[in-house]
């Protein structure tokens, strides 16, 4: 059975998204033995979900794995997966389509990764259980993302002394009223975790528009901030899991 993966993520004229990209398509290459993976993009810039499929099915393939790559379920995760069923009476490759990144105990073991190498490399040597915790993610209007945030919440929360949530855009509590709340638990160190998959926009310039007039109206004793998802080996091994689900069923 020879078989091909395709990802689809949103889209992102930065140049560290691409670099990225081509990096976890070359390891899941590697490591789930594809004859090619290859990402596009839903929207934004090219390429789109139609020239990603159809280059796809130049190789020679029998199934073609997609993999709508996504943190929280939605809209946006739906016009994808639509999208992609509309190739497939256009072809006798076999379309297998994943879910996405999001209510996953991978996700958790990340976002306590990356708390806690953040902190070693800050040099900050107090328990766990005295480290409070803000997790900054999108946003969406889709109810259901909220529940995958709190699905991450949930899953580290008792670790620590506090674990908390907010958002860039769209809903609340948005990155002021996040901080604000930090405040008022006052914390001795505040971590705070970038719950984006990508080094976008978002992660260079949009966050900061936010968090820093915050954090500067805080006053906070001790704040540190991890880094964005990335290419983390995790991340590889998720996808690779969410595509055997599905290669597997039958």
């Amino acid at each position: 059975m020879k078989r091909g993966l395709l990802l689809i993520d949103r889209g992102s004229r930065e140049k560290e998204v691409r670099q990225e990209l081509e990096v976890i398509c070359r390891k899941i290459k590697e490591k789930g033995n594809y004859e090619f993976s290859n990402y596009c993009f839903l929207e934004v810039i090219p390429p789109f979900i139609e020239e990603g499929i159809n280059q796809s099915l130049t190789h020679d393939i029998d199934e073609l794995t997609i993999v709508p790559y996504f943190l929280y379920p939605g809209k946006k995760i739906k016009a994808a997966v639509n999208e992609s069923i509309g190739f497939q009476e256009k072809t006798s490759v076999k379309f297998r389509i994943t879910k996405p990144m999001s209510m996953h105990k991978t996700m958790i073991e990340l976002v306590h990764n990356r708390i806690t190498s953040t902190l070693s490399e800050n040099s900050v040597n107090i328990p766990a259980d005295a480290v409070d915790i803000l997790i900054i993610g999108h946003g969406s209007k889709d109810p259901n993302a909220k529940r995958s945030m709190e699905y991450i919440v949930d899953g580290i929360k008792s670790g620590y002394r506090n674990v908390s949530s907010c958002f860039l855009e769209i809903e609340e509590p948005n990155i002021e009223q996040g901080i604000l709340k930090c405040k008022n638990d006052n914390p001795e160190v505040l971590v705070v975790v970038f719950y984006f998959l990508h080094e976008g926009a978002h992660v260079k310039r949009d966050i900061y528009e936010d968090l820093n007039p915050a954090l500067e109206k805080a006053n906070l004793q001790k704040v540190i901030i991890t880094r964005h998802i990335g290419t983390d080996e995790k991340m590889i091994n998720l996808v690779l899991e969410r595509a055997r689900e599905v290669e597997d069923a039958n």
